[in-house]
């Protein structure tokens, strides 16, 4: 698959309305008065070819680690954002300013799709030393403002939902939906309603506002505990807390709902962040910003990070800074005791961010098209980095990741996707050389 580099916005247009032309079924008979039809079809296919939104998205992460012993090689296995809904990942850039000795690093699948991870291998530390790992995430989104989303939505029965859906409706260490107060709740909040959609956003604004003096008291006082949904309820939580509090209000009136790490575009630096996922029948899943009280929250605003699984909540452990802060899923794995992530604060030591790079309209079609390229190219990407390869395969792969960067670079510098599209046609084409 090539695109042509010199193409016109005119001609993606045309290529557009044409595809559309071609999966409408079009037949145009000879009978017909050729002219009138074609003219009809057109405005009919024009209006089919809506406008997208595609946003660039950069996320930025240190993290540092200190040794508590000598220690010989160790593994960091770090999230990586998974190809999901709306985005796709273009690529992972290490930056020259890591100070860890990294002796290898691939994209690995976890163990609960569709999330990824980073494995990385570094080099021994001694005692006391500290070292970094500075690098970016670049993520394509195809946003999704909602607008479609019906106003009237019902609340779903357990006997309606896909069996892959139902896992999200149990009761886990930190969400605990068969608890009695949390049901008691639930049931308030839903009172006489069948709406979805209403049900939600009473949960997220309950979530946020419940108690809400006391927990800006405790974050002053730096005394928050743990963030499960049951404590929430009495003290309000974090991210953390209002995530599990509110997929747990979900759950009991019968909708699967998870927790979401995400990182958002903030103008201060964070160590990571908690969002809910609820279920919509006929739509898919909603992604809801409960910390701000907002739903449904548009795809552009975060890059996701993981997607918690049951089992995620009952293996959590604790906030980096607020030691008594518990019941928090994990973003990151370090294969030896003796290595401790490092936090200082937010200043200096480990931190994220995201940073919106590009916003731009084109027609859908090409959207669509630039989101599955993409895919294609992260396939190839995944396969291959770190793989053991040499000679002409090496180049060629040296050769695509230079492409992937340059697609990076055509899309920040430009309002229209021709330049990311061919550079991506580039790297694909380089991949596809590859031979093994």
């Amino acid at each position: 698959m090539k695109i042509p580099s010199d193409a016109t916005p005119l001609s993606k247009k045309l290529l557009a309305i044409s595809i559309v032309f071609l999966f409408s079924g079009i037949v145009v008979s000879p009978l017909v008065s050729s002219e009138i039809y074609i003219q009809e079809n057109i405005k009919s296919a024009e209006s089919r070819v809506q406008e997208q939104e595609l946003d660039l998205l950069r996320g930025e992460h240190y993290l540092f680690v200190n040794a508590a012993e000598d220690i010989s090689s160790f593994h960091i296995r770090y999230s990586f954002p998974p190809d999901y809904n709306y985005q796709v990942p273009i690529m992972l850039e290490i930056l020259n300013d890591s100070t860890a000795e990294i002796l290898h690093y691939e994209i690995e699948n976890d163990t609960y799709e569709p999330n990824k991870v980073v494995d990385f291998t570094l080099g021994p530390l001694e005692k006391g030393s500290l070292v970094s790992l500075h690098f970016y995430y670049w993520v394509l989104v195809e946003n999704n403002d909602y607008s479609d989303l019906p106003r009237y939505v019902k609340i779903p029965k357990r006997c309606e939902l896909p069996e892959e859906i139902k896992p999200w409706l149990s009761s886990t260490d930190v969400v605990q939906a068969n608890n009695i107060l949390i049901k008691l709740k639930a049931h308030e909040l839903k009172d006489h309603t069948t709406n979805l959609l209403v049900l939600a956003q009473r949960i997220v604004h309950y979530a946020k506002w419940h108690r809400f003096p006391f927990y800006c008291l405790q974050l002053a006082l730096g005394t928050l505990k743990g963030q499960d949904a049951l404590t929430t309820l009495f003290r309000n939580g974090d991210c953390p807390g209002r995530s599990h509090l509110s997929s747990a209000f979900f759950r009991t009136n019968g909708v699967p709902a998870r927790v979401i790490m995400a990182t958002p575009h903030y103008s201060f630096w964070f160590q990571m962040h908690f969002m809910t996922e609820f279920y919509c029948p006929g739509y898919g899943w909603i992604l809801a910003e409960v910390h701000n009280a907002v739903v449904p929250y548009e795809a552009k605003n975060q890059i996701i990070m993981r997607i918690c699984s049951p089992q995620d909540e009952d293996n959590t452990g604790h906030d980096y800074f607020f030691p008594k802060m518990t019941g928090v899923e994990r973003w990151l794995w370090i294969d030896n005791d003796q290595v401790i992530p490092y936090y200082k604060d937010l200043k200096e030591g480990s931190k994220l961010n995201m940073f919106p790079e590009q916003s731009l309209l084109t027609d859908s079609v090409t959207a669509q098209f630039a989101f599955s390229l993409t895919e294609m190219v992260l396939m190839f990407y995944e396969q291959y980095l770190g793989s053991n390869l040499s000679g002409e395969n090496l180049q060629y792969f040296q050769n695509a990741v230079t492409y992937q960067k340059q697609a990076i670079l055509a899309l920040k510098q430009s309002q229209e996707p021709e330049g990311y599209l061919s550079f991506m046609n580039r790297a694909y084409t380089e991949y596809e050389e590859i031979s093994i």
